[in-house]
């Protein structure tokens, strides 16, 4: 079935601001993005609209389009909803991790000890990102394992505009990774892994509210 241009449209603004070439904040100028595309304005405005209706997008009257900016609410909100949805792919792809996946993931851990010891919070970012997707990828629920990688990225986005750092949450939140591929190496029930996955997650959550608290009783303003 051919793509319409309205498609076409969607799909070149999301992969955008999903890659980062448009960042938080940044307008986006339908005259422009027609010019490059060879795309007229209906079709931009409207994967615009469908954009905004996605939490992608602000549209602001006499501005136009500008890409979402994430603060530290949205990523909390995000945060919950990824505690319960990952949750529910991991444990749904559980059953179908083999060994040889179980060693990979393993091995993305101790890249991201190594990633730490070198100071390289970056790196570690992108294989702490590798580490769950990997495991979220053999869920068979492909809409599930969607809407996970949909929230995924929107933590991405906030730490764009912000960065949440908790002090001793990454060791931390390895250790939880090695105890979560034990728990399914050794064949827990799905409530179980479930349970856990969702825990890591709100722990992620809990580590960085404290630390917020402790800046402001600090005087130190939020980022």
């Amino acid at each position: 079935m051919a793509t319409t241009k309205s498609e076409q449209a969607y799909q070149i603004l999301r992969e955008r601001i999903m890659d980062g070439t448009f960042n938080p904040g940044q307008r986006l100028v339908i005259d422009q993005l027609g010019r490059e595309h060879s795309i007229s304005s209906v079709p931009w405005r409207e994967s615009l609209r469908r954009l905004e209706a996605e939490g992608w997008v602000d549209i602001i009257p006499n501005v136009g389009a500008v890409v979402k900016t994430f603060d530290t609410g949205a990523w909390q909100r995000t945060m919950r909803l990824l505690a319960r949805i990952e949750g529910l792919a991991t444990a749904l792809a559980a059953p179908e991790l083999t060994a040889d996946d179980i060693a990979h993931a393993r091995s993305l851990d101790r890249e991201m000890e190594v990633a730490l010891q070198q100071y390289d919070l970056a790196r570690f970012g992108s294989l702490n990102r590798e580490f769950h997707e990997f495991i979220c990828l053999k869920c068979d629920d492909e809409h599930l394992v969607d809407l996970v990688r949909n929230e995924w990225t929107r933590l991405d986005m906030v730490r764009r505009t912000s960065y949440f750092y908790a002090p001793g949450r990454p060791l931390a939140s390895i250790a939880e990774h090695e105890e979560l591929l034990d728990l399914i190496e050794h064949g827990a029930d799905s409530p179980r892994v479930e349970a856990a996955m969702k825990q890591h997650q709100l722990n992620t959550l809990k580590a960085v509210a404290r630390h917020e608290e402790s800046l402001e009783g600090e005087g130190t303003p939020r980022r």
